[in-house]
């Protein structure tokens, strides 16, 4: 079976990464830490396609650690008590190298076995993730590892990684088919070389048009994941956008998802919005959003879009309040804290008061038979009665209502 050109071609060097700026840049920690071969126990975490393996492999081969190569989805316990094994060998002279991929299918007790070898530093432990490892890991190995976020590759960069595989193995194709292939890839450079080596080996030694380039990534790949990280990452990012007032990525991030297929999500997320973010400031939005919502779930993809574009650039553009958000916060708070135990008595349900009670009735003022709808009594318990938990947002129509209690009140 011929090797992958991605694990063919690996680079082998720093140098030669592409990406990962952020990790790699001269004075960062990370490349200050490597560069001294002082390696100490750490977990990569980011999406697949973006370096996390072959830093692992640069490391190993600079430092001369015997490098031994688990993944958590097969390995087990008696494959790590083997590494340890391996360690006390001759060619460990300069100590072992684990590097363990997608350690988040380790479970706990699996986890806490790796934790004694890295305390005794019988091993030096590289993991990688492509979830949250603060979610993921159990903590008292997390706390004994430094954790780098690898972040997608831009195309551009991808492009560069293309060309050197490109002149390497002399491979014929146009510059349109290089574009298209690094873009499609959506960050994975894994998944570009990949798709250049279908290609390669498809047409032989024929040079690789947009024609045939097209025919195998007619659109891109979309990185995302309807039940972890980047599914979270995104509903977030919706929502901070229409908070935001941001109409352009309120846009971006609906139409990513739901070409994703995310359609349920992103209507409880959009419905969400429009009563925390706009609220009292136009009330009148939620049930026009709401009614979009229950198009677009009529409707389904791909119509839905219609009614859901119309509903996010509506809360984007919308006057903003949260001041009912705050006052429900408030008001929990002190309900967490054990006040208001005891409605008032002339707010209770009417009951009977007992013969021998001197204070027959409830005394509750009905409003309706008072000017204005309005009249002045106690509604708190005794202890908070004076507690102020709503304040009006700074909006046109929170101010106009505001104007007109304090005129009836007065």
């Amino acid at each position: 079976m011929a090797t992958p050109l991605a694990e063919l071609l690996r680079p082998e060097s720093i140098e030669e990464m592409v990406g990962q700026e952020h990790l790699f840049k001269e004075g960062s920690i990370f490349q200050k830490t490597i560069s001294r071969n002082l390696i100490p126990n750490m977990i990569f975490y980011g999406p697949p396609g973006v370096g996390k393996t072959t830093v692992a492999n640069i490391i190993a081969k600079n430092t001369e650690m015997l490098l031994c190569k688990l993944n958590g989805t097969t390995a087990s316990i008696d494959d790590v008590k083997k590494v340890i094994d391996d360690s006390k060998s001759v060619f460990a002279s300069k100590g072992v190298l684990l590097y363990l991929d997608e350690i988040q299918y380790f479970n706990k007790k699996q986890q806490q076995s790796l934790l004694e070898y890295v305390e005794k530093g019988y091993i030096t432990l590289i993991a990688s993730t492509t979830e949250n490892p603060y979610f993921y890991i159990y903590p008292a190995l997390l706390s004994r590892c430094s954790v780098f976020e690898f972040k997608s590759i831009n195309s551009g960069d991808i492009k560069k990684g293309l060309k050197r595989i490109i002149n390497l193995k002399k491979i014929k194709i146009d510059d349109e088919s290089i574009d298209l292939l690094a873009v499609s890839a959506n960050g994975d450079m894994r998944k570009a070389i990949n798709n250049l080596e279908f290609l390669y080996n498809a047409l032989g030694n024929k040079r690789i048009t947009i024609k045939e380039t097209n025919e195998i990534v007619d659109k891109a790949h979309i990185n995302y994941d309807k039940s972890e990280d980047r599914h979270y990452d995104h509903l977030s990012a919706l929502m901070k956008s229409l908070r935001g007032s941001d109409p352009d990525a309120a846009i971006f991030y609906l139409a990513k998802m739901l070409e994703a297929g995310d359609l349920i999500a992103v209507c409880r997320r959009i419905m969400c919005s429009v009563n925390e973010d706009v609220g009292l400031a136009y009330p009148q939005l939620i049930p026009i959003i709401k009614s979009c919502v229950d198009i677009a779930l009529q409707l389904g993809m791909p119509e839905a879009k219609l009614p859901l574009s119309n509903a996010v650039i509506l809360i984007a553009t919308a006057p903003k309040s949260n001041s009912s958000y705050l006052a429900y916060a408030k008001a929990v708070n002190d309900i967490n804290l054990g006040k208001g135990l005891s409605v008032p008595r002339h707010l209770q349900n009417t009951h009977y008061d007992g013969e021998d009670d001197l204070e027959k009735g409830q005394n509750y003022k009905y409003p309706h038979d008072y000017k204005n709808h309005y009249v002045k009594q106690q509604y708190l318990p005794d202890d908070i009665k004076d507690q102020h938990y709503y304040t009006y947002g700074n909006n046109k129509l929170e101010q106009t209502t505001k104007e007109y209690w304090d005129k009836i009140k007065k």
